[in-house]
Order: C-alpha cells, then structure tokens, then sequence
C-alpha cells in the first residue's frame, strides 16, 4: 500500500540526534513551499520539535499525528495546521512517543502511517517526514510510506558509521515492507569545509555512493547534495521565535542553502518524472521575495 505517484514522500531520518535533521526537515520543507510546491510536513518525532520550530503550540492542539496514527476513523486532513502559503503541518505531541506501545500488538502496526498519507497526499505535492532518532516502530511506519530517504548528518567519523548502519535499516524495509524505498542522498548540516577530516568524510561518502551505481541497492541514485548547509547561527536561533529561517533571517547562509537544496531535489524530481505526470515548473526564488518567482520549463 503506497501513497499515490503524484506526491513525493520524503523521510528525513538518521538515528543520530543533533545532526540537523528537524532543522532540515522545516527548511527543506519551507524552501520548498516557496519554489510553489504544496508541501507537507508531518512530525513524527515525539520531541516535536518541528511542531514548535513551526511555531504551533502544542498545548493548544485539539489532535496530531498521534490521534491519526492510532484512530483510523479520524480525516487526518483535519488535523493539519497550515503554517505558511504552501507550507503545512501534521504536528506531534509528546504522547507520541507511547504509539509504539499502544501498537505494538496491532496487526498493521507497520502501515499505519501509510494508510493516513495516502488519504493526505492528493492535497501535495510533497511530504516530509520528520523521524524520530531511532529506529523503532515509528521511523518503520516512515519507511514504509516513504518514496525516498533523505539523510541529514554532519561530516564526521562517527556520523559515518550510524550511516552505514541506517542504510542497513533501509536494506531490510526495501526487502521486506516497501520495495520502492530509495535512498535520495545526504545533505552535510552545520558544514565546515575547512577542516582536513570533513573532507576526508565527505571524499568516503562520495566514493561509496559512486561505488554503488548501477547496482540494485537502495542508494545506488544517491548522492552528497552540494553545497552542503553551512554552520550558521540563524539556524540555531529561528526555533525559539517558531519561525523558518525564511521569516527569520532570509538573507542568511542557512535559508540560501536550504533553497538551492530543495532546487536540487526538485530537479532531481524533474529528472525522473516522479513528480508528477508532468514535469513541475523551473523554480526560480529570490531569497526574501514575498512571492516565488515560477517559470515554465524549456525543455
């Protein structure tokens, strides 16, 4: 059971936590929304931290993700908070995290989430899964209504090896649950590219995605997306006003480089025609612009 071929599903996982990833997920996802993609943000971490980085309060929230997840007889469109033009929310409260427990003896534990993107995906064009750091019953749920995997990490050794191990987990959700799971690449977070051992890194994650093409893994399309997100305090500083670096800081490093990165995805997009049955348009965003501007392809 797969959500429908005109909305891309994205997970952003990695079982490493403060690597960038809930940071990457809402201005993925906002950088998105502005090249004019309806974009969906669903919070799957219990933390839920992209629920207040988007500046919902949780205290107020009349159900989430969790409610979805649990209660299949709930329109989990009505659950959705829209945060800006474009750009929307399925929040996550802290009760979120005793889901595993409260399915861990139901017979579609696994496709929950499936079967509640599938009802969601007809409004977008894209959505964004914000994983726990972990591998449990949740980032599975993911795994299994994912189209692609999309890897936030910071380039060091240790970042390698959890690398090596999330894609064993990709290996055995492809296997046995979604077969169409690929891995879409790894995008650097808080990047310096000064130092002797990033490079050392990021030189090891090129030659092992080269390694790979052509082969049947997973991650035999994937790539390291440059340029990759540099170190910028902007980024650090737009959670506590529940904003995206986009509202906060749009001249900032932090928002250039998440657009150009959601340019590359969607290009990416374009490229295999899964967007969509047609191609999506040529994004051109000026970084502060009230309005994106859109241009038809050319080709």
């Amino acid at each position: 059971m797969q959500p429908p071929e005109g909305c891309r599903v994205v997970a952003l996982m990695n079982q490493k936590g403060g690597v960038g990833k809930t940071t990457t997920a809402v201005n993925l996802g906002a950088a998105l929304a502005r090249t004019g993609l309806r974009t969906l943000l669903i919070d799957l971490d219990p933390q839920a931290h992209a629920t207040l980085h988007l500046g919902v309060d949780t205290r107020t929230l009349d159900g989430s993700v969790y409610d979805a997840l649990l209660d299949s007889s709930i329109d989990p469109s009505s659950l959705v908070h829209r945060v800006a033009e474009n750009l929307f929310v399925l929040p996550a409260v802290t009760d979120l995290a005793a889901a595993e427990t409260e399915l861990a003896t139901v017979p579609d534990r696994q496709q929950r989430l499936t079967a509640t993107i599938r009802r969601l995906a007809p409004a977008y064009d894209a959505i964004l899964i914000d994983c726990p750091p972990s591998l449990g019953l949740l980032t599975v749920n993911a795994l299994a209504a994912a189209h692609e995997v999309l890897v936030p990490m910071q380039a060091h050794f240790l970042a390698l090896q959890g690398v090596s191990k999330l894609l064993e987990t990709v290996t055995a959700i492809s296997t046995s649950i979604n077969p169409r799971l690929r891995v879409l690449g790894v995008v650097l977070c808080m990047h310096d590219a000064n130092t002797t051992h990033t490079q050392e890194v990021v030189a090891d994650l090129d030659a092992f995605f080269e390694q790979h093409r052509g082969t049947k893994a997973p991650w035999a399309d994937a790539r390291v997306f440059r340029p990759p997100v540099r170190r910028n305090i902007k980024l650090a500083e737009c959670p506590s006003f529940g904003q995206t670096v986009f509202d906060y800081a749009p001249g900032a490093a932090g928002a250039t480089d998440y657009l150009a990165l959601a340019e590359a995805i969607v290009r990416r997009w374009r490229a295999s025609c899964a967007l969509s049955e047609n191609p999506a348009p040529e994004v051109r965003v000026i970084v502060g612009q009230a309005s994106p501007v859109v241009t038809e392809p050319s080709d």
